[in-house]
């Protein structure tokens, strides 16, 4: 009988299900994308029916063709986009409006009339981010207010809220279960990251009733069996953790001061703390990387809203590139100083900015500019956009000299190369790229009894590609210093 965890990986624009051996080695991927819909400017939306039906058709296509009569799942994780907020009715489990996604910007007035009032240093202090469009209160509070009857229906404690994760876990019981784990809580702007609790005055606060949240658990837990999971049915889901959380545990970065920085739609720097919750004094957020047996691990975290997803706009919006392959060989045949700054602010800019109403801009064209310069500048923007993040952090008190990586556009070793070179720091890329689902996978193998420890973990990290940085501090400055002229003209 060979013995396998599951995870469900669902992202911003995808799911996927991922079949681990308990090497953490991959057995089976299944992935599948899904429509994304942009109903006004700055709104970004996900059907949630189509959420829950591609982790079902590819937790059944794993399943089906990769799994075998006699094999087991021990247990299977859930990780998932962060922020993004749904509420449904308890009775049927119907949305009764579509997922906000976290890139959404349509509660910016509102969270800029909140600053003005002088709240958010408040804020800050008991949940560690700031108050933004991207988090989970204001959003909640837009469909209260906003769809008919949906305040009402709340406050009779009729309707449910959750994140991405406790809306599958939500569906994979049945509706049995409400619940959701500490890193997914601590991304709301309701949760307290110190006494660990849901905190009544930002309820109060953001106008938000009690009753529309999930229960919180620690990552690694016993979060219910699943009945409604095909296949699946019987096994239970031992692990939760945001994508970026997820990430920082699959790369092992158990030990204070280890960093990772994951690279998918958009780009997330994160810098264990271990057990202190560091407060910034340069808007980076202080976050929950982990709860393991009610102790909390902190993080420090450097968001960027636009990564992957500028490649996506080159390919897709501009048309430059039919594949994000094609984005490597272009940049090999370009000088890094070309003297093209994209800034990709296609929905504000994060941190340390936080600036919701950024919009995105190429500057430094020429008539000797083309493709191959506008596409070298969107990879370099993903770099530029990890160095804000490392000045942040050194100025804060911590640098991350050396950064462990991950997510799709890290397959590109010209980038890798880049971001070494401008950050004056080691980039390690490890063997097994997907740490997301693996970090879930591992999280629900400890609550099953397949790992005993987190050193038996960190044991199983392997190194893929180091990157060494070549280029000289001048050269470096230089460029990093047109990128930050080219943001202040936005």
């Amino acid at each position: 009988m060979s013995q396998y965890l599951l995870s469900i990986d669902q992202g911003t624009t995808s799911s996927r299900a991922i079949l681990f051996d308990l090497e953490g080695n991959i057995h089976a991927v299944r992935q599948e994308e899904f429509p994304q819909h942009f109903p006004d400017s700055g709104w970004v939306e996900h059907n949630p029916e189509d959420l829950w039906s591609t982790v079902q058709r590819t937790c059944d296509a794993v399943m089906a063709e990769e799994f075998g009569t006699d094999d087991e799942v021990l247990g299977v994780g859930i990780t998932n986009q962060r922020e993004t907020t749904i509420i449904w009715d308890r009775k049927t489990g119907k949305p009764v409006y579509n997922a906000i996604v976290w890139q959404d910007r349509r509660t910016a007035d509102y969270c800029k009339s909140l600053k003005l009032s002088s709240h958010e240093p408040w804020v800050h202090g008991k949940t560690g981010l700031l108050i933004d469009p991207y988090f989970s209160a204001t959003k909640i509070r837009w469909i209260l207010e906003n769809v008919s009857g949906a305040r009402e229906r709340a406050e009779r404690g009729e309707l449910a809220f959750g994140t991405v994760d406790s809306f599958i876990l939500w569906r994979l019981t049945g509706g049995r279960v409400h619940r959701t784990d500490a890193t997914n809580a601590s991304r709301t702007l309701l949760f307290n990251i110190h006494s660990q609790q849901w905190d009544e005055d930002l309820l109060e606060f953001f106008d938000i009733p009690a009753s529309l949240l999930p229960e919180v658990m620690d990552s690694s837990d016993d979060f219910g069996e699943i009945t409604e999971g095909g296949a699946l049915n019987g096994s239970s889901v031992y692990g939760i953790a945001g994508d970026q959380q997820a990430a920082l545990f699959g790369q092992t970065c158990f030990e204070v001061g280890m960093a990772k920085s994951t690279y998918g739609t958009g780009c997330f720097l994160m810098l264990n703390t271990g057990d202190k919750a560091l407060r910034s004094e340069h808007r980076l957020l202080t976050t929950v990387a982990y709860r393991l047996d009610g102790k909390t691990t902190y993080a420090l975290e450097g968001s960027i809203f636009i990564a992957g997803a500028a490649i996506q706009w080159l390919r897709d919006g501009l048309q430059l590139i039919n594949n994000a392959c094609d984005t490597e060989p272009l940049a090999q045949g370009t000088p890094v100083d070309h003297g093209v700054y994209l800034v990709p602010a296609f929905t504000g800019l994060g941190a340390p900015y936080w600036d919701p109403d950024a919009r995105g801009a190429i500057f430094g064209l020429t008539r000797d500019t083309g493709i191959k310069e506008i596409v070298t500048a969107g990879l370099q923007s993903v770099c530029y956009q990890t160095k804000d993040l490392q000045k942040a952090m050194e100025k804060d008190g911590i640098r991350p000299t050396t950064l462990r990586v991950d997510g799709g556009m890290v397959a590109n070793s010209w980038v890798l190369q880049f971001l070494a070179d401008i950050l004056g720091a080691t980039v390690d890329r490890p063997s097994l790229v997907e740490t997301t689902a693996l970090g879930v996978a591992y999280l629900a193998g400890l609550k099953a009894g397949v790992y005993q420890s987190l050193d038996e973990l960190s044991d199983l990290w392997r190194c893929d590609r180091r990157f060494e940085p070549m280029m000289t501090k001048e050269h470096r400055d230089r460029l990093y210093e047109g990128w930050i002229n080219a943001v202040q003209k936005l």
